[in-house]
């Protein structure tokens, strides 16, 4: 059975979350997120990935928290960004002595970012904050610096940055679910993902997203250009990995082509 991971990027639509240094917590937060599921699906076997936003959406923390009991999450992640004038990294459970699974989850995901990030380590701490509370499985919320600090801040301002805290988060999950890797990826960094549908305009593909979802096919949105979105039912290291999944697919009668992306 799959490792079922809810990702939740902090705040959103008319919610900005905190604010300064020229930027929003909600923008940065859906940026680590985005890149912890990228991660997750393309370079680890047996895991699925819903999200509790997948773009600039307002979405209330009960119905964070309603998506992942429904859908039965093994772990719960949800991400922020800190403010108040401090600096580093620092992560939080619901109680003091947590589940062993929650307890393994923090210590893996905070060592993760601290040595991604070179931050000052602020703590494991614990706290009653309702996606923490209210969520059903083990849970965890981090804080990746602060926004209204001009040197977290300009961390928080490099892409490449956030990216890597991205990655940190999702190995942290791998190590404490033993997540397998695929296949070793060529030298070359090659992927081979599985359109299963190219637009101009997001709501098209989205629409698209949600009938392949009903289907329970794991799939996501990749804006490839600029204003341009594709469908991605899988993604993989290995081109007869990707052959495979792509054949199943045209089985269930669903359209499909292999797209060849170099990192």
């Amino acid at each position: 059975m799959a490792t079922k991971i809810f990702l939740d990027p902090g705040h959103g639509g008319s919610d900005a979350g905190a604010g300064g240094n020229g930027l929003k917590e909600k923008d940065i937060t859906l940026t680590i997120a985005l890149e912890t599921r990228r991660i997750l699906l393309e370079e680890y076997e047996g895991v699925t990935v819903k999200m509790s936003r997948e773009k600039d959406t307002t979405v209330s923390l009960t119905q964070r928290t309603n998506a992942a009991n429904a859908w039965n999450a093994t772990f719960y992640l949800s991400v922020h960004i800190n403010a108040g004038g401090g600096t580093g990294f620092e992560s939080y459970r619901y109680v003091e002595n947590g589940s062993s699974t929650t307890m393994t989850a923090q210590k893996n995901i905070h060592a993760a970012v601290l040595s991604a990030s070179g931050w000052k380590n602020r703590g494991q701490k614990w706290v009653s904050f309702h996606v923490l509370r209210e969520s059903k499985m083990p849970a965890l919320l981090t804080e990746n610096g602060f926004i209204d600090t001009s040197s977290d801040a300009a961390k928080l301002k490099d892409t490449s940055f956030l990216k890597k805290l991205g990655r940190a988060h999702a190995e942290g999950i791998a190590k404490t679910f033993k997540l397998k890797k695929k296949s070793t990826p060529s030298p070359t960094g090659t992927l081979y993902r599985i359109i299963v549908g190219s637009w101009k305009d997001r709501t098209s593909a989205e629409n698209h997203q949600n009938t392949l979802k009903k289907k329970g096919i794991d799939i996501w949105l990749w804006e490839y250009e600029k204003g341009k979105y594709r469908v991605v039912a899988g993604s993989f290291s290995n081109k007869s990995e990707a052959d495979k999944a792509s054949a199943d697919l045209k089985k269930m009668g669903i359209d499909n082509w292999i797209a060849v992306v170099d990192q």
